[in-house]
């Protein structure tokens, strides 16, 4: 079975990195650093089903069918995620821990199953990382401490649909 692991320390307090990663006005400004999925139905809450919708590609629908499993605010949200209809899902945890100088980001998505799931997790591992090292850090830049979007924040979303 294979699995990725993602790892990320930002300058920001807990609450504003929580804020960025589970309000669904924000989402899209990281993922895919800013072209990516929209949470269509997303609350942090266990039981939640909903869906990220990007833009779709040779061979991916656009769709991520997703359900909450876990949550416990601003330090823990777990999700299943399938990429395909009838998929086996995977599985996707965010936990964020106070450090010294800010949040200590985890991203830990496991389930990845057979030769197929080796080759997506090592997709989709590195477009996490770009999403959580470019995309996710300019987005918490332009927040103030409350996860609100500065006035006049020079980030832009593009059209994923």
């Amino acid at each position: 079975m294979a699995e990725f692991k993602i790892v990320c320390e930002y300058p920001h307090p807990p609450r504003k990195v929580w804020r960025a990663v589970t309000d669904p006005a924000l989402i899209p400004y990281w993922t895919s650093t800013g072209k990516g999925a929209r949470a269509e139905g997303f609350e942090p809450v266990p039981g939640t089903r909903f869906r990220y919708v990007a833009k779709p590609v040779p061979g991916w629908r656009g769709i991520v069918d997703c359900e909450v499993t876990e949550v416990r605010e601003p330090e823990l949200l777990a999700y299943t995620w399938a990429g395909a209809e009838g998929e086996v899902p995977s599985h996707v945890r965010y936990r964020l821990e106070p450090v010294a100088r800010g949040t200590r980001f985890t991203y830990h998505h496991t389930g990845f199953t057979g030769i197929g799931g080796f080759v997506m997790a090592r997709v989709l591992g590195s477009v996490r990382r770009r999403m959580l090292t470019v995309g996710l850090p300019a987005l918490l830049a332009e927040l103030d401490d409350a996860g609100v979007l500065h006035p006049g924040a020079a980030l832009r979303l593009k059209t994923t649909r």
